[in-house]
């Protein structure tokens, strides 16, 4: 970024990286990078503000904020030097700031891991992916484990034999056309998968076995005893956040930028807790 000052040219590269962290004070919400060579921080200051609210889903949401650029003595700073009273041995050479207007755009993506990419799990091919629920358990098929409902879970029933994205070749053991990880009864003995809890009512067919040559009795068209499930496995679904920061109105001396992309916030700043969800759905 360059500028003039009575004649002289000034300068800033502004180059923090794509991500940056953020910390909260007593009432306000700090987002902040820094770098070395030169040892520079640039942060956000919002108000009345807090990471909770930061990863509510939102749309270009508009906050107002300042902004600050500083410039330090320091080859390595600490990492406490935000949202806590500034270091002792810490020597600021310069300290910017600038109104600004940050804009927040907060999104979340769900996955099951199961496999299969969620994009070929839009079933009726619709671009809609929230209304592709096989088994009808009120999970849609990119965030069921289990799509067919039959216990045992997708990623275990082969859906992609050779990981290539294909799933034209997944696992089909009683040949009808539908492949095992849709198909509630994978043998085709008239007995649903999930019933087939011959040896251990866990609601996990794949231990039940009453043939070991052949394997496991929901995939032994031989072995059609029943012995009903009582309930579905646990879902485990990911949950991946992006946050991501815009600021209209910066006004430096030596920079006049509309917008600048601020980056998003570093994954490791989402609390654990967030990253995943489990859910067990109503059996019936």
């Amino acid at each position: 970024m360059y500028s003039c000052d009575d004649g002289d040219i000034i300068t800033v590269e502004l180059d923090f990286g794509e991500t940056f962290s953020a910390c909260e004070g007593v009432n306000d919400l700090v987002l902040y990078k820094t770098k070395k060579d030169p040892s520079e921080s640039l942060s956000v200051l919002i108000p009345n503000y807090s990471l909770d609210e930061l990863l509510e889903l939102n749309t270009d949401t508009p906050k107002s904020a300042t902004l600050y650029y500083r410039t330090y003595s320091e080859t390595n700073l600490p990492n406490n030097l935000f949202c806590n009273e500034i270091p002792p041995n810490v020597n600021i050479i310069s300290n910017n700031e600038s109104s600004v207007t940050a804009i927040i755009n907060t999104t979340l993506v769900e996955d099951d891991n199961d496999g299969i990419l969620a994009i070929l799990e839009d079933i009726n091919g619709n671009g809609n992916l929230e209304d592709d629920d096989t088994d009808g358990d009120g999970l849609p098929n990119y965030i069921d484990a289990d799509d067919d409902g039959d216990n045992i879970l997708t990623r275990d029933e082969n859906p992609d034999t050779n990981n290539d994205g294909n799933l034209s070749d997944a696992q089909d053991t009683d040949g009808d056309g539908t492949p095992d990880y849709l198909d509630d009864d994978d043998d085709g003995d008239m007995v649903k998968t999930r019933d087939e809890e011959n040896a251990s009512q866990d609601n996990n067919p794949a231990n039940d076995i009453t043939n070991p040559d052949v394997g496991a009795d929901f995939l032994n068209p031989d072995i059609s005893t029943t012995q009903p499930a009582t309930g579905f496995r646990q879902h485990s679904i990911s949950r991946t956040y992006t946050v991501n920061i815009s600021l209209n109105g910066v006004s430096f001396d030596f920079i006049s930028q509309e917008p600048l992309n601020f980056g998003n916030l570093n994954s490791s700043e989402i609390p654990t807790v967030l990253k995943s969800r489990t859910v067990t759905p109503p059996f019936n």
